[in-house]
Formats: structure tokens, sequence, C-alpha cells
């Protein structure tokens, strides 16, 4: 049990120097986040994690295609439930996943975004992937806001995942 505890912290230090690596504070001020910046998306299109569980849990139909928009690692250790894996937002072959898993999809489908790998203010990801979709057509845009990562505001909090690809 002790490992395992070890491993998760080493695993936190790690996402924390990965955030900090990723992040550059020089692109952005205060008053005017750069595009790329989880800061830039529009608060109406935020979504919080127990109003997508209420999507999640209705109708067929009315289900968001749901995005993780962060590396590949964190999407293995745990994920949504149904959630595909769509490439780093940071990354150009991460966006260009991104518009290939999307190709087919109406533009006005409801997509949810989400990253969570590091807290919400220094995300490399969601903020260009929501860019990128909104500049490819996409109107029915959320990102899952979550303030520190996935870690703590989805799978501490008890909300459901899956693990694995």
């Amino acid at each position: 049990m002790q490992s395992r505890s070890f491993a998760r912290a080493v695993f936190s230090v790690a996402v924390a120097i990965l955030c900090s690596a990723l992040h550059n504070p020089a692109q952005s001020s205060p008053n005017a986040p750069s595009p790329s910046s989880a800061l830039s998306i529009p608060e109406s299109q935020l979504i919080q994690p127990d109003a997508l569980i209420h999507l999640l849990q209705g109708a067929e139909s009315a289900k968001p295609l749901v995005l993780q928009a962060g590396s590949r690692i964190f999407f293995a250790e745990s994920h949504i439930p149904g959630s595909v894996f769509a490439g780093p937002g940071s990354q150009l072959a991460g966006l260009q996943l991104l518009q290939s898993k999307v190709a087919s999809t109406a533009k006005n489908q409801l997509i949810v975004l989400y990253c969570g790998c590091c807290p919400w203010n220094r995300c490399p990801n969601v903020g260009p992937a929501y860019k990128q979709l909104r500049d490819l057509g996409f109107t029915n845009v959320k990102v899952l806001y979550l303030a520190n990562n996935f870690g703590d505001d989805w799978v501490k909090k008890g909300y459901p995942v899956e693990h694995g690809l």
C-alpha cells in the first residue's frame, strides 16, 4: 500500500513539473490571457462536474461527445467513462488528432472537452483544443472546469472513471 502511495506522489510531482514546463507565464498577462490559455475560455462555456454527470446519466440522444485533450498517460490512468482520447491540445499532433476525432461530428453536437493535468490556470491543453474546435465551426463546445486537477476534482469526489486505453 505504501508503494502505491509513493507511486501516486511521484506521479503528482511529475504532473506538476510537466505543467510548469508547458506553461510559460511570460506569454500571458493578468489582463489579457493568451488565446491558448484555459483562462481565455468564456465562463459561459464552462461546465461543472455535477452538471456533466447529469448529462451523462440522461437520455442517450442528449449525451455529449466527451473528449480528453490531455496526455495519453493520464487518459490511460483514469478517464471519464465513454470519453475519447483526443490528444494533448498543447501539441500540433494533439490538435491534428482532435480534428480527426470530430471529423464526422455534426457542428452543433454538444462536445465537452477536459484535461485536468494541473490547476486550471496553468493547463496548457484545454485552451488550444477549445480554440481549435471553435475555429473548425463547432458551435456547442463546453469545457469541464477542473479547478485543481482531474484527480482532485473528479476522482476523489467519487465520480465514475474508467481505466486503460
